[in-house]
């Protein structure tokens, strides 16, 4: 059995597959499930840039995920990281009094 990469305990057993099919594995002393030679997939700055552009042309997320070759939630987490960047503050006047 593998390390955990958390506490680098041996006392790990197997927990399933993940959607892809790899086997997961628990840790008995810390709880965290992982998977042996994880592969992560990064996203580049250009690509980052297109899905920027992109999102403007107010194109459907499903789509964009599908044209670009992200995962659905990759993009949603994106969006929402995006959208927690953004400084929210209308600028609100006062009414003029009518006659």
């Amino acid at each position: 059995m593998p390390h955990c990469p958390d506490c680098n305990s041996k006392r790990t057993v197997k927990n399933g597959h993940i959607h892809t099919g790899k086997q997961r594995y628990l840790c008995r002393n810390c709880g965290r499930q992982f998977v042996k030679n994880p592969t992560n997939k990064v996203i580049d700055t250009p690509t980052r840039e297109l899905i920027d552009r992109l999102l403007l042309e107010r194109i459907p997320m499903a789509g964009i995920a599908r044209a670009v070759q992200v995962s659905e939630q990759w993009l949603q987490d994106y969006v929402n990281c995006k959208a927690a960047q953004t400084h929210r503050q209308v600028a609100v006047s006062p009414k003029k009094k009518g006659r």
